[in-house]
């Protein structure tokens, strides 16, 4: 998966900000929160980590990561499978709970709970998700769920990967990293499907130290500061699009959809746009994308397109619109609405769901053009032109000058 597509909060029909703070930005204003979702069904008794059982490593694991944790993170606990020993399935695949609340760490008491900790049920991996979603609610920090298993989800038809897509598409700014403990093909396929759906990563584990070192590293990760996409809805007409401003927006676009979005520029200034969209799901490989400027009266300005061929789940695009329109009164450029649509040619073979959307990203980066319109030719093409042609002339008497340093010496070479 090239790059990665993450989603936040804030929807509304146009978009405002804080002054001073563009789409985007974080703001600190909230500590970053992570849940650790680990797996504490029956099969984690199974004795293949390091000559330990899985629930063994897993413990040993934990309490390293909770003397690591730094102390602005704010970290909580979450187990699946871990309270319903029994045979009932509709009991056992609600068998999630909070260890630990996601809050200030005390890390002797959440050392005690993990340690409470035996092997007991079933695998709820999409129930257990829903509620982490739940436990990380609130705030404009980074959030991360780091799911540790060592099988597959027990309770279909909820699927899991599904929960993600789900989970990401409600704008909540959440990312979801996935652990596996068994080097097993189906496990990695939903492991990884999970991940993908919130820009998340994946990573098969064999022994305890690169447990311990990895979820170090993805608590460490959210602690450090991060651009998170602002959630908005495109529209499928101009005058009904969300103003954008300069800053990172996600939404998702079912297939074949165009989405609308709206950008004011002033006097002078210059819009720069690009687009991602990510196949966070099988689809056909021929597929493309199309994003146009165009005016409020539909004459298009600039476009940026691109194709995939199924080699990669990222295909993005991006245009310049660098000249705004001269007003007809002072000569100089003047202010003007610039209507952006993105247009997508996915499919899918029958089975595969198109909703929600795939996820797309949108960067919107509006910046100060040349002071007069005119200097983009005098400062730019134009002195390119003087440039070029310098370098012409100077060749050309450079060869004159070689050529008759060449006779010459042929004719001294004659007379000798």
């Amino acid at each position: 998966m090239v790059g990665a597509i993450a989603l936040l909060a804030a929807l509304t029909a146009g978009i405002a900000f804080p002054a001073g703070a563009a789409a985007g930005e974080p703001t600190g204003e909230s500590a970053p929160k992570v849940d650790l979702v680990l797996d504490v069904s029956g099969s984690m008794r199974a004795k293949d980590i390091d000559g330990q059982s899985r629930m063994a490593a897993a413990k040993q694991a934990f309490n390293e990561v909770l003397d690591a944790t730094p102390e602005e993170v704010q970290l909580g606990i979450r187990t699946l499978g871990a309270d319903y020993p029994g045979d009932d399935r509709k009991e056992g695949c609600k068998d999630t709970a909070q260890l630990y609340p996601v809050g200030p760490l005390d890390r002797t008491e959440a050392k005690t709970a993990v340690a409470t900790l035996v092997p007991t049920g079933w695998t709820p991996i999409g129930p257990a998700l829903l509620q982490a979603a739940d436990d990380l609610d609130g705030g404009d920090g980074s959030k991360r769920i780091v799911l540790i298993s060592d099988g597959e989800d027990t309770c279909a038809p909820l699927d899991p990967c599904e929960v993600a897509r789900e989970i990401a598409a409600k704008g909540i700014g959440l990312t979801i990293d996935t652990l596996g403990l068994v080097p097993n093909a189906k496990l990695s396929r939903q492991l990884s499907c999970i991940a993908e759906a919130t820009g998340g990563t994946y990573t098969s584990i064999e022994h305890q130290d690169e447990l311990t070192d990895r979820v170090n590293e993805l608590v460490d990760r959210a602690a450090e500061p991060v651009v998170t996409p602002v959630a908005v809805e495109g529209a499928d007409a101009c005058e009904r699009a969300p103003e954008l401003r300069s800053g990172l927006y996600t939404d998702r676009q079912e297939f074949g959809q165009q989405r609308w979005y709206r950008v004011d520029l002033l006097a002078g200034q210059e819009l720069r746009a690009s687009v991602s969209v990510a196949a966070d799901r099988a689809v056909r490989p021929d597929h493309g994308i199309l994003m146009r400027a165009v005016t409020l009266h539909g004459r298009e300005i600039v476009r940026g397109e691109a194709t995939g061929n199924g080699r990669t789940d990222v295909v993005s695009t991006g245009l310049r619109h660098p000249k705004p329109e001269l007003d007809d009164d002072s000569g100089k450029p003047a202010a003007e609405t610039v209507c952006l649509g993105v247009t997508t040619s996915f499919s899918a073979d029958a089975g595969v769901k198109t909703t929600p959307g795939l996820p797309l990203e949108l960067t919107v980066d509006v910046v100060d053009g040349p002071d007069d319109a005119s200097d983009v030719a005098s400062f730019g093409l134009g002195r390119g032109w003087w440039l070029l042609g310098a370098l012409v002339v100077t060749g050309f008497l450079a060869g004159l000058v070689w050529g008759w340093l060449s006779r010459w010496r042929v004719a001294v070479w004659r007379t000798n």
